[in-house]
């Protein structure tokens, strides 16, 4: 067993998750991993790990997995809440129902992952929030009405809960990454818009930062001390230009 204490990474299954399941777990941590596709991340194969098939929607199992982790592991030391969906579309036209899923994954499962773990870190004066939000969280792009409507609330709700918690001793923080190669993109469902966007990603080099890299910036962040709080990264590629 490990002296290091539980790390809870939400959509653990892929791209930035797996990345960080990866990379936190070389370095000693317990791991809860939680996603819909839980093969996925049993398929790592990491030590001191317990996988759960959660929707980060469904505030019950949610609650439930982490309770079972930290049964296992003691409290939860770092939460990221990093499960999202990517649906880009004109607005004019795109499916509402687009937008709620969206709506409901990337804000809802947050403040349902904040919700289940801040009186615990609270009441031990100790503990870090990262909530993976995005660049279109603090700037527009096109066909990105309702992602960016998601990701400006994952920006808004972190800054109100780190007021919140700061004076307990407890870091909430976002990260907001650019292009990054993941599967984010496949979620749209407008083909044009998907080719677009791997377009506009080949013509300005953006391919090179990697979900590694972020998994890498998000540990270094966590692993300083206490008292620091890094509270808003933006990470891009360099060649991003927007």
């Amino acid at each position: 067993m490990t002296n290091k204490k539980l790390i809870v990474i939400t959509g653990a299954s892929s791209g930035f998750g797996m990345a960080m399941a990866e990379m936190f777990s070389k370095s000693g941590y317990p791991l809860l991993l939680l996603a819909r596709r839980v093969e996925k991340m049993e398929a790592l194969g990491l030590s001191n790990t317990l996988c759960r098939k959660v929707d980060v929607t469904d505030r019950e199992t949610f609650e439930a997995a982490v309770r079972e982790a930290e049964g296992i592991y003691g409290k939860t030391e770092l939460l990221v809440n990093n499960a999202g969906v990517m649906l880009l579309g004109d607005l004019t036209i795109q499916n509402s129902q687009e937008w709620q899923k969206m709506l409901d994954i990337n804000v809802m499962g947050v403040m349902h992952g904040m919700q289940i773990v801040m009186n615990d870190m609270k009441a031990r004066k100790s503990g870090t929030i990262i909530n993976v939000s995005s660049i279109a969280g603090v700037q527009p792009f096109g066909n990105h009405a309702a992602y960016c409507a998601s990701k400006f609330g994952v920006v808004g709700l972190t800054r109100v809960a780190r007021n919140e918690m700061s004076p307990f001793n407890v870091r909430v923080l976002s990260i907001l990454p650019g292009a990054v190669e993941t599967e984010l993109i496949e979620h749209t469902t407008d083909p044009n818009i998907v080719n677009g966007y791997k377009e506009w990603k080949e013509n300005v080099g953006a391919v090179n930062i990697t979900a590694e890299d972020v998994a890498k910036t998000i540990l270094f962040t966590f692993e300083l001390p206490q008292a620091v709080s890094l509270r808003e990264i933006v990470i891009t590629d360099t060649k991003q230009d927007a």
